[in-house]
């Protein structure tokens, strides 16, 4: 089982009044279990930076009014490619497979708006796992934030202190598996993949068969004299006698 955990950061709250994608994070999960591939990209958002947006995830200091000169580490956003050169890859890293995101109808917002911009096919919502609500359904009342979620699960997200789609893509896998049970939620699978890779014949028909030699009775002389003896004080109608009649 394929699934994506995904990630986006933007420059405000609503595409349709203007807001765009700054940058695309993700990482792929093969079995629940992270594979090592990943999709990142910064995007030049065509548009200026506001304050409120730069405080959160530190993008493109060049698109602030009045710009300012990176810092050592800073992510300028005017030499990035716009989401037209992007959109297609990101179509094909995603393909058909499940996408895991935290508060994902505000993703799923920013995203089926610039592939439609772009005319390229939406993305479904069932195509996503929303582990903000699964969060709000396991532990009703409690926070759920990603910073949340990390300190009930004891996470390491001391890198986190600003978001970066990446960096909370791979933190939100981590917290993702927790929420669904652990690493290893499917045991019976991880048994399976355990056979194959130790060189066993794995099959989906397989059966049991009987053993080429029966194995030796490990009862003794004297306990074999004693079940002989209580069958025989039943009587003809033991269950014993008549099973082997």
């Amino acid at each position: 089982m394929r699934e994506i955990v995904l990630d986006t950061e933007t420059t405000g709250f609503d595409p349709f009044s203007g807001d765009r994608i700054v940058e695309i994070g993700a990482v792929e999960l093969l079995n629940h279990m992270p594979t090592g591939e990943t999709f990142h990209v910064y995007i030049n958002p065509q548009r200026s930076m506001p304050q409120d947006a730069f405080k959160v995830h530190g993008i493109g200091p060049d698109l602030l009014e009045p710009p300012q000169q990176p810092g050592p580490g800073a992510v300028t956003l005017r030499d990035k490619p716009v989401f037209a050169k992007v959109g297609q890859k990101f179509l094909d890293f995603v393909r058909d497979s499940k996408m895991v995101i935290h508060n994902a109808a505000f993703d799923m917002k920013f995203l089926n708006a610039e592939l439609d911009w772009m005319g390229l096919p939406k993305l479904p919502m069932d195509q996503a796992v929303d582990t903000l609500a699964i969060a709000r359904k396991r532990f009703p009342g409690s926070p759920a934030t990603l910073d949340a979620l990390c300190r009930r699960f004891n996470i390491d997200n001391s890198n986190r202190t600003l978001h970066g789609a990446l960096l909370d893509s791979e933190i939100l896998a981590d917290v993702y598996l927790e929420l669904i049970g652990g690493r290893q939620p499917d045991f019976g699978l991880s048994a399976s993949n355990d056979k194959a890779s130790s060189g066993a014949t794995v099959t989906d028909d397989w059966r049991p068969t009987a053993r080429p030699s029966p194995l030796p009775s490990r009862l003794t002389e004297q306990e074999q004299e004693a079940h002989a003896n209580f069958v025989a004080k039943m009587g003809d109608a033991a269950l014993w006698n008549g099973a082997n009649s």
